[in-house]
């Protein structure tokens, strides 16, 4: 394989908000950057499919209700010389319940700013984050997470 040219891995992402606008972020087991629950797309499994697959593996739930935020690319975190194109979602789940599960670690519920202080994978510092603050606290958050659940 020509190691000039970058492996690309598949994942779709869960942006997890709870009713204070806190992010739920995760840490792998073996790993010190936090990222956000989720995982890496089968073969020919779409996006949605494969998130609701890795939540219920690594926080114990499936979603009640998922919304496609987009597609992002930054580098992979765990993989040397890997990159990720991620779906990412806005998903609710109930944040009372969740547990680390599976290959996961650590849960760490934070704020936007709390969140900049931790050591991150690049998709979360240059996208998530972002989009966290956007999203929450707001009323238009509440709003779209009620919507969600109403689905």
């Amino acid at each position: 394989m020509n190691q000039a040219r970058r492996t690309t891995l598949r994942i779709a992402a869960a942006v997890i908000l709870d009713s204070e606008g806190r992010l739920l972020l995760v840490r792998k087991r073996g790993t010190e950057r936090f990222m956000q629950a989720g995982g890496k797309l089968e073969p020919g499994e779409p996006a949605e499919a494969a998130l609701r697959r890795e939540l219920h593996e690594e926080l114990g739930q499936a979603p009640s209700a998922l919304r496609l935020l987009g597609e992002f690319t930054a580098p992979a975190a765990n993989e040397p010389g890997c990159q990720v194109h991620a779906w990412l979602f806005l998903a609710k789940l109930p944040s009372h319940s969740l547990l680390a599960a599976a290959e996961i670690a650590e849960l760490r519920w934070v704020t936007p700013d709390e969140a900049r202080e931790l050591p991150l994978a690049a998709l979360t510092r240059e996208h998530v984050l972002p989009l966290a603050v956007r999203l929450s606290p707001s009323q238009e958050h509440t709003d779209e997470m009620e919507r969600l659940g109403g689905s």
